[in-house]
């Protein structure tokens, strides 16, 4: 193995990390964040919702199986820098195609090795995320000063908008048929790519849904022109206070009763159709081990999540949302750690989301029955509007 170069993490307080360059050697800037799932790396560094930030993996040892192309969850990775105490000097799984440093380097990812992931864990837990650079090479040599300048003048997540950078260019279909469904599709979804994993589409088609995949820039006649039977926005990257042109396309789209159902960024979304605000999480939750409870049912879930922001809505009991005609809603999960709302049901319009990822891969698929909730959901839309007299029929 070839000898490695210098390389410093730099956050923003100025506390330093040094260790040795891990994939391409160079400079990159981003929010640094942690995720705490001992597997699925190659799943994380594909999630687009990893857009500009530096992730610092809790886990040890990292790279043991290799990259190969069927995990990826995207087109390209998206972490802007890449933080690991012990990669794996060669993979070893049957389905290994190249070592993971070499995918890092080959798609341009600045990452470090061999610094004490715990440490920085524990100092971003306590002080919170922040912005950081990884600095390899020459770039390494320079004063501690003006590495921490370079920081500094760098651009904080808050206020970032996101998305659009991440979202494919043109719609494309996933049929039911390419993913074991037989027989013709159930229903039709329109699903806004707002930094789409792939096994979300994969898990709907599963279940016999056509899926349509809209770019982020999408607009009402967009989702019309597809003829959906419900409506979908996806996990994404940025600040949901900048998600203007979504939230619109959301409100109109429940302004003409279509099933809604929204995860992560597709949750915040629904969270600012609705009326309510949204905030920065000190240190968010990624990984996936995170604890949530459905308090429809009382169950517990393990979730795989990645989110630093969170809508800002009451607990308890049932409210009015802001946006009164939208009538009642409430928070249907909670995280067990820290008590942020993981989840909103709307009780008068067809409309629910979660925080988290019940694609989960790589996770836990406590989940999954969210898929199924949608589809009872929009069978139930469906039959209403069968029994429901038209305007037509009516008029005779």
């Amino acid at each position: 193995m070839a000898p490695k170069e210098p390389a410093v993490l730099v956050l923003e307080d100025g506390k330093m990390f040094r260790g040795h360059s891990y994939g391409l050697v160079g400079t990159t800037l981003g929010e640094a964040v942690f995720a705490t799932g001992m597997t699925g790396y190659q799943e994380t560094i594909t999630d687009p919702s990893y857009a500009r930030q530096i992730v610092v993996q809790t886990a040890p040892h990292i790279g043991n199986t290799g990259v190969n192309r069927e995990d990826a969850e995207s087109r390209r990775v998206w972490v802007a820098g890449y933080v690991v105490r012990d990669p794996a000097r060669r993979p070893s799984n049957w389905r290994s195609e190249r070592s993971l440093d070499e995918e890092l380097m080959q798609q341009g990812i600045v990452g470090i090795q061999g610094v004490d992931t715990r440490a920085i864990t524990r100092h971003l837990r306590e002080h919170r995320t922040m912005r950081a650079a990884i600095f390899s090479g020459d770039a390494a040599l320079r004063t501690d000063r003006e590495l921490l300048d370079d920081v500094l003048a760098s651009a904080p997540m808050e206020g970032s908008r996101l998305a659009e950078e991440v979202s494919v260019d043109e719609a494309y279909t996933v049929e039911p048929s390419e993913h074991g469904w037989e027989g013709e599709p159930r229903f039709t979804i329109a699903a806004i790519d707002l930094g789409i994993k792939a096994m979300t589409p994969h898990r709907l088609a599963q279940r016999g849904v056509r899926v349509h995949v809209l770019p982020a820039t999408a607009t009402a006649d967009d989702v019309k022109a597809v003829d959906p039977d419900g409506f979908f926005m996806s996990n994404g990257p940025g600040d949901p206070a900048t998600a203007d042109a979504q939230v619109r396309l959301l409100r109109a789209v429940l302004d003409e009763r279509l099933p809604y159902f929204g995860i992560c960024f597709g949750n915040q979304i629904l969270g600012r159709a609705l009326g309510f605000g949204t905030y920065k999480l000190r240190y968010g939750h990624r990984g996936i081990n995170q604890p949530v409870m459905d308090r429809r049912t009382g169950k517990v879930e393990i979730t795989s999540q990645n989110h630093g922001f969170a809508v800002d809505a009451p607990l308890e009991g049932t409210t009015v949302a802001p946006e009164e005609r939208y009538g009642r809603v409430e928070v249907s999960h909670i995280s067990l750690n820290d008590q942020v709302v993981e989840g909103l049901a709307c009780l008068d319009i067809p409309a629910f989301s979660v925080q988290y990822h019940p694609e989960a891969a790589a996770g836990p698929h406590d989940a999954a029955y969210l898929f199924d909730r949608f589809i009872d959901m929009m069978e139930t839309t469906a039959a209403a509007a069968e029994s429901t007299p038209s305007e037509t029929e009516e008029a005779k």
